[in-house]
Parts: structure tokens; C-alpha cells; sequence
């Protein structure tokens, strides 16, 4: 094993420089967390027994291959060995909080980071690890130098969600080392974390005339007021339903479900592109339509879908007929709006007594934020 060199003193330096910059962002992890790899994420699945990420919405800057030069390959455990040369740079593969940095009996010298999208990430086999507990990192930062073992370099790398490795094949190409820009949704399931597509995997180019201009693109707040809102932009997705099952109540309950009558029409709530369109477990036929600006709304227990992944859809649409497919003991609509992988209240957005929007402001942040104000 070579001597840390000159390059590797200099990236240390830089990455001190960049973690001191976000100091006030660190955040405490508790005895455990520090000490165990494979552990439970507190509160990930305190709201809902499930949540979602939207890849797409990432821009180029939030994401990171950690070894880009590397080349990789998927073993059985679902981790990946991504071969390099003496000295390379391990990166952060997306923003986070480094909770765990230590010498371990397996792996060596290893990170794992916790990042704001609900997963985390291990860097295992480091040479030297340039970050501590409770640092700040940003997505391509150094955090890390490769290790040798086995008359080779490489980083022994893997994803995790609540503690347990997924395949890193969901999230990423390990040969291309692109990341897959679609949904990927986690549902827990007793001890376990179903981990699954949202969608068929597309790679959907929307113009500004298709999605509008990102709103967030020169400020972290958006102010979207719903009385302003053109007749034409919008539609009640089950026009004339009435609500029988809420949103949340002690069952968590994940979105509103909406009756009328069986093979009735529902509709597309806004403008925007099909991201889903297919049978998916207790969902039955479901159709998820991305909209401007990280929402997205969810249709499902279709009798049947009209539309299919990659099709633009105009408010006011008709996607599909109301049935009982999926867990579902009458014909209705189970009706969820997402917004940055996140579900919220539909009724926010809509009054489910008046089938129309609500006479309200709804202010959303870049972080994924939403808070609403009656006008």
C-alpha cells in the first residue's frame, strides 16, 4: 500500500474547507447508529408505511457515481465492487449526513451516508476516510480515499433503505453509472421494505411549454395560489364523487378515496405525463401523472387505465373508469397527491365537498415543503 500523497493531503483539505462551510446543517446520531451499519432510519416511516422518490426531478449537480472512473459489478449480496486505481477519490453519491465513519472487522475503513431522500448510501475498503460523524456532504464531494485489498483497488459500495441493502439496479446502471430518472416507491412490510418501480423506467423530456419553467430554478419558495388558477388547468378527478374514506386517521390512510358509480370517468387532475400506467399490487390498476415542479397526482382500483406511460395529458382527461381492482371492496378512485416523492393532503388542493379547488394559497419550498393559507 502506498503512502497517502500530495493530491489525496489537498482533497482532505478540501473537503475540511467545504464540511466547515455547512457545520450549522450536522446532525446527532445516536451511540448505535455510529457503531452499526445496517440499522433502522428513525422516523422514516412515522407518517406513512411508505414513501416515494422521484429521480427526475435531481438535477445533474445531485448526483454522483462514487467512483467515476471505476468499473463496476453487482455481487449476490447486493453490493457493488467498483474497481479503480491506487489513490482514486470516493464521492458522495447524493447530499447527506455522514452517520457512521469507522474501522469495521468486514469492510475496513467505511462511511455510510444518510441522505435527505430517505436512503443511504456505504463506502467500504477505504484507504482513508476524509469525513467524520455528523458531517455535512454535498453530492460529488470527496469523502474518501480507495482502498486495496485483494491485489486490487476498489470501493465495496451499496444502498440501503431502513437498514437493509436493496439492489442497487433499481436506482442505478452500474455500467453506464447513469442514474435511472424514475420513481422508485418504498413500502414497509412488517420488518421488511418492498422496494419497487413507479412507472415503467423512461426517460420523458418535458419542455417548458409541456411542464412550465422550474419555479425553483432562482428561488427556494413557490407561492401558488389556487383561486388564480385558469378553468382549463385543472379538473375534480372524479367530478360529482363523494368522499367515503379520508385522508390519514388511524389508519394512515394515503390518499382520498372518491365514489360514484362503477366505470364511471375519472379524470386528469392538471396537466402532464403519464409515469405509470399498470397493475401494481393492492393498488390494482394504477396511473400516476407527473405534473409541473415536482407534484405528481396517483389514480388507482381502475377497472380500467386509457392511457399509458409517456403520454401528455391535458386536465380534464379522461384516464380511466372507477372499479374495485388491487385491495378494494367497492368500485371508487383511491386519489393520493405526491410532491417531491412525498405524499400530502389532496385537500389541500381540492374541496371534496364542492368538487373544485380550495380558495387558498399553497406555498411550496425547493426542499419539498408545503404549507397552505385560505385567501
Amino acid at each position: 500500500m502506498k503512502l497517502l500523497k500530495i493530491k489525496n493531503l489537498l482533497l482532505l483539505a478540501a473537503v475540511v474547507f467545504a464540511t466547515t462551510a455547512d457545520a450549522q446543517f450536522k446532525q446527532k446520531f445516536t451511540a448505535a447508529e455510529q457503531q452499526q451499519i445496517s440499522i433502522a432510519t428513525p422516523g422514516l416511516f412515522s407518517r406513512s408505511d411508505a414513501f416515494n422518490v422521484d429521480f427526475s426531478l435531481l438535477k445533474a449537480s445531485e448526483y454522483s457515481f462514487p467512483l467515476p472512473v471505476g468499473k463496476a459489478t453487482v455481487r449476490k449480496n447486493n453490493s457493488v465492487e467498483i474497481v479503480t486505481k491506487d489513490g482514486d477519490a470516493v464521492k458522495a453519491m447524493f447530499d447527506g449526513t455522514v452517520r457512521l465513519s469507522r474501522k469495521h472487522p468486514e469492510l475496513g475503513n467505511v462511511i455510510v451516508i444518510r441522505h435527505r431522500n430517505g436512503f443511504e448510501t456505504v463506502y467500504g475498503n477505504n484507504a482513508e476516510n476524509l469525513v467524520e460523524v455528523g458531517t455535512n456532504v454535498r453530492a460529488g464531494q470527496t469523502i474518501a480515499i480507495v482502498g486495496h485489498k485483494d491485489g486490487k483497488f476498489y470501493c465495496d459500495f451499496s444502498i440501503m433503505v431502513n437498514g437493509a441493502r436493496i439492489n442497487p439496479s433499481a436506482m442505478i446502471d452500474v455500467h453506464s453509472h447513469r442514474l435511472h430518472r424514475q420513481t422508485l416507491l418504498c413500502e414497509k412490510s412488517g420488518d421488511y421494505v418492498n422496494v419497487s418501480v413507479l412507472g415503467d423506467k423512461t426517460d420523458i423530456e418535458e419542455s417548458a411549454t409541456d411542464m412550465e419553467m422550474d419555479v425553483f430554478e432562482k428561488s427556494s419558495t413557490f407561492k401558488w395560489n389556487l383561486e388564480q388558477m385558469e378553468k382549463e388547468r385543472w379538473a375534480y378527478p372524479l367530478p360529482g364523487a363523494k368522499v367515503i374514506s379520508p385522508y390519514g386517521g388511524k389508519r394512515r390512510h394515503a390518499g382520498v378515496d372518491l365514489k360514484t358509480k362503477a366505470n364511471d370517468e375519472i379524470v386528469a387532475a392538471f396537466d402532464g405525463v403519464v409515469t405509470r400506467s399498470s397493475s401494481y399490487y393492492g393498488y390494482g390498476n394504477c396511473i400516476i401523472i407527473k405534473h409541473a415542479n415536482g407534484l405528481e397526482t396517483l389514480y388507482s382500483h381502475q377497472s380500467k387505465n386509457f392511457v399509458k406511460v409517456g403520454d401528455k395529458v391535458k386536465a380534464g382527461q379522461v384516464i380511466g373508469l372507477t372499479g374495485r381492482t388491487g385491495r378494494a371492496t367497492t368500485e371508487h378512485l383511491h386519489f393520493e397527491t405526491h410532491f417531491k416523492g412525498r405524499r400530502f393532503n389532496p385537500n389541500l388542493i381540492f374541496d371534496h365537498t364542492a368538487n373544485k379547488l380550495q380558495q387558498s394559497t399553497i406555498t411550496l419550498t425547493k426542499n419539498g415543503g408545503i404549507t397552505s393559507k385560505k385567501n
